[in-house]
This record gives structure tokens, sequence and C-alpha cells, in this order.
């Protein structure tokens, strides 16, 4: 049997430091600090929950972030 792979380890990056920026500059900022994929949502978003190591989800109201997560 293959060994399970050890997924890549995530930014050393607090989420908290997006709340309040528009969701773009938090985009821009969070993809130069080495996330992989970034994704924004609007609140009450029906979604997986999956966790994806190297991803990180904005929930944006009226073009700011207002909450942020990994995975």
């Amino acid at each position: 049997m293959a060994p399970i792979p050890t997924p890549p380890a995530d930014p050393q990056d607090s989420p908290d430091t997006y709340l309040g920026l528009d969701a773009e500059s938090a985009e821009r900022q969070a993809r130069g600090r080495g996330w992989s994929s970034v994704r924004q949502l609007p609140p009450g978003a029906v979604i997986t929950m999956e966790y994806r190591s190297g991803r990180l989800n904005f929930e944006v109201t009226d073009g700011t972030v207002t909450r942020c997560w990994k995975g």
C-alpha cells in the first residue's frame, strides 16, 4: 500500500489580518503571502466543508471581507 502523502503546510498568516479589507486587496495580499487558492463567498453561501490545504476563504459583504478562515 502506498503511503498517505503529507499535505503542504499553510502559509504562516493569520486570517484575522484580512478582516475589514476590500475583497480585491485582500485577495492580492493573500496570494502574495503564499495562499494557492483564495475564494470569495457571499454571506450565507452554501459550501462543502472539505478542508483544502493552501486555501483561504473570504466572506464578502458589500465588497468588504467580514469573515476569513483557512481551508
